[in-house]
């Protein structure tokens, strides 16, 4: 593949088509299940799945014999399934590339900058602001994009399988039925492509390594069935607030932040932790300066690697919702009947997402102080997953890509984040190969508020995965895949 050949190809459809679509994109309300239950009565879901359809669709005439559907199980969302012919007789007729990506979008999420909002698209030089874009709306784009650009050079690739899911952010439990259902036709992958990573900086190439995984739910306490005077009642009722504040000190230390039951810990593998080294070097205090931090603040830790490690390999817990506490103004002087928080605890990578949230149930309900009722609700159960080691090809291909594409060699850090499509690809493919990065960098901010792909990322990635593809057809032919 020419380089340059591509960076002007794939480039110009960027700034052509890839930049207004992802512009119709962002304005559409397409919000995971988990956040609108009427989802489908709303139609915005089907909305986004149909902007992307016509695009793509427009682009089956430069892949010849790729075919497209919108796979739809019934009670389920909905699924791209694009089938794209391998190009030359290099890869193997039976190996095949999948690459992934989601179009379902978190919620509003408030705070959004003046001028700014979830649905509102706005370009500001190289940033294309709104909720969605870079997570994960430009990935059909990305993934087509170049594949177009090996077929603008005549480059072979092995047969290519794109599938777009709408329930990521929820945790991605519709896609399993997808899987099994379109297992015949998605065959045997070598090589995974996902799209839906972050990068430390703007400036390299950034190969995700390991993500966490995410149990959680909502946690209730309740000690009254309606609320009273404060006056009368305090010092007699404990209030449910410091009941959940105990509860929550059996998972969290509530000075230093730290998971206490060691059954949430795994061993972190010490190439993890060499990585994590060499990722604290590059970044400095990048490490933790690309968050807004309120004036005064500082990281839990002055360690940078521990940072890192704490991100990507330790359990940590957030607190993302409350109820039962009224608006401050309207904050009477009653000692409320019951508080409920919804739990997000981050899993290692390694350790099962099913088993931690089992036992976080059984901890946080057992013995309740004062025979308050508690209950906690389990509502998520992802495991994370840990990358395989990079193959000689792929390894020599990503440092290539890397160069070519940004002028600077890749570099490797695990995630904090969850992408359950990989734990499961992991257990269905254990043979095939990863490539798992993506366009949220420094402040680009998914699921908060000013969220926004930065636009030259995403043509560098874009290139990335079509020099890769080529060099895995090469690899498939000399049978290494």
């Amino acid at each position: 593949m020419d380089a340059s050949k591509a960076r002007s190809f794939i480039g110009k459809v960027w700034d052509e088509e890839v930049v207004p679509q992802l512009t119709d994109y962002i304005r559409i309300p397409n919000k995971s299940p988990m956040f609108d239950r009427d989802w489908a009565a709303h139609g915005y879901m089907d909305t986004a799945v149909a902007l992307m359809e016509k695009w793509a669709r427009g682009k089956l005439a430069a892949l010849p014999g790729a075919a497209l559907e919108v796979v739809r199980i019934e009670g389920r969302t909905p699924l791209i399934f694009i089938d794209v012919p391998a190009l030359g007789k290099t890869a193997r007729a039976d190996d095949c590339v999948l690459l992934y990506g989601h179009l379902d979008k978190q919620p509003e999420m408030t705070g959004w900058s003046e001028g700014l909002g979830p649905w509102t698209p706005v370009l500001k030089g190289d940033r294309l602001y709104g909720r969605g874009g870079a997570d994960d709306g430009y990935a059909i784009f990305g993934a087509l994009s170049a594949l177009l650009a090996l077929h603008e050079q005549g480059v072979p690739h092995a047969r290519c399988v794109v599938m777009i899911e709408a329930c990521e952010e929820s945790g991605s439990y519709d896609l399993p039925y997808y899987v099994d259902h379109l297992a015949q036709r998605i065959g045997q992958p070598s090589l995974v492509v996902c799209l839906d990573s972050g990068c430390a900086n703007y400036a390299q190439l950034w190969l995700t390594t390991s993500l966490r995984g995410l149990t959680g739910g909502e946690l209730t306490v309740e000690v009254l069935t309606e609320g009273v005077h404060s006056g009368d009642a305090s010092g007699v009722v404990p209030d449910s607030f410091r009941i959940v504040r105990d509860l929550l000190s059996r998972l969290e230390d509530p000075a230093t932040g730290v998971i206490v039951p060691k059954e949430l810990y795994v061993e972190v593998p010490a190439e993890r932790i060499e990585q994590a080294k060499q990722c604290a070097e590059i970044l400095g205090d990048e490490v933790y300066s690309k968050f807004p931090w309120t004036e005064g603040m500082r990281p839990v830790d002055d360690d940078k690697v521990e940072l890192i490690l704490n991100r990507t390999w330790r359990p940590q817990l957030a607190v993302t919702g409350a109820e039962g506490l009224p608006p401050l103004a309207n904050a009477g002087n009653v000692l409320r009947p019951s508080t409920s928080l919804k739990l997000s605890l981050r899993v290692p990578p390694t350790a099962n997402g099913g088993r931690c949230g089992a036992y976080v149930k059984r901890l946080l309900e057992a013995d309740p102080p004062y025979g308050a009722k508690v209950t906690f609700k389990l509502e998520k159960d992802g495991s994370g997953w840990n990358a395989p080691q990079l193959s000689e090809w792929l390894n020599d291909a990503v440092t290539q890509a890397s160069r070519d594409a940004f002028g600077a060699p890749p570099a490797y850090m695990g995630e904090g984040g969850s992408i359950p499509f990989m734990g499961m690809l992991g257990e269905k493919f254990p043979k095939a190969q990863f490539l798992i990065t993506g366009v949220l960098g420094p402040h680009s901010n998914a699921h908060g508020p000013n969220e926004f792909l930065h636009i030259p990322t995403g043509k560098k990635v874009s290139q990335v995965v079509a020099s890769v593809v080529a060099a895995h057809a090469q690899a498939s032919a000399q049978g290494l895949t």
